[in-house]
């Protein structure tokens, strides 16, 4: 079972900013943030912050959203309106909860479930809008220091789908990477998958693996077979009829 996720993207402050934004970006506005996988709750470290913020919204302020059919389009609707009232919705608790709204926040037109892709920043840990999956294109910034201090944040959570790092130390990365509480993490990327790599969560994100060897498991009977030696012999010469 898989059951969704709150995923962590912690951007270190020795990351290429610019490449780093473009992961962050795909990593939460990839299929309209209906994606459970999502890196929904990103980490920036206090040197980088403001340069992160400033880059994220611009980048994000020329996503273009419409139909979907039309190549050049970005981002298209949400799935149904129950869907996109929920998105609203939490985009009002953003609000009132009194995190920043950099970008986005409105609906896109009168017709279809179109939502302007959205960016809150100056948030903290025990918001909902942080806290709570919200499965669509609204992407909460956070503040941090310290690595142990960001791991802490970043396992504080009900969930453990999937988490990220974005650094330049690959060592610093592994290490995050073993510290974070979820099936999947990437480093210096998101949402790459491949038939090999299983997936599935910790927590309650879920049950179980999908894909890799691990996934091949559910297909599998185990027999457990005892046997007590104490007063049994086999002799070289025994011969047991083929099954």
């Amino acid at each position: 079972m898989e059951l969704g996720g709150k995923g962590p993207h912690i951007i270190f402050g020795d990351s290429n900013v610019d490449e780093a934004v473009h992961v962050a970006v795909h990593g939460l506005f990839f299929n309209m943030g209906q994606n459970c996988s999502a890196g929904s709750r990103v980490y920036v470290q206090e040197n980088i912050y403001d340069q992160f913020v400033q880059k994220v919204v611009q980048t994000v302020k020329q996503r273009k959203v419409g139909d979907p059919f039309d190549p050049n389009t970005m981002q298209g609707p949400q799935t149904t309106k129950k869907q996109f009232d929920k998105i609203m919705e939490y985009i009002d608790i953003g609000k009132k909860e009194g995190a920043k709204l950099a970008c986005g926040g409105n609906r896109i037109g009168d017709k279809g479930y179109f939502i302007e892709p959205t960016i809150f920043v100056d948030c903290n840990d025990k918001m909902k809008i942080v806290k709570e999956e919200i499965f669509g294109p609204v992407m909460v910034i956070l503040k941090f220091n310290e690595f142990d201090e960001v791991i802490q944040r970043a396992n504080d959570s009900i969930y453990g789908l999937t988490g990220g790092v974005h650094t330049a130390n690959i060592s610093a990365g592994l290490k995050a990477a073993r510290k974070i509480k979820a099936g999947t993490v990437w480093v210096n990327c998101w949402n790459e998958f491949d038939p090999s790599h299983p997936f599935g969560g910790y927590k309650q994100s879920g049950l179980g693996r999908e894909l890799g060897f691990e996934g091949l498991l559910n297909y599998v009977e185990t027999k457990t077979v005892c046997i007590s030696l104490g007063k049994a012999s086999l002799s070289a010469g025994t011969e047991f009829n083929k099954v």
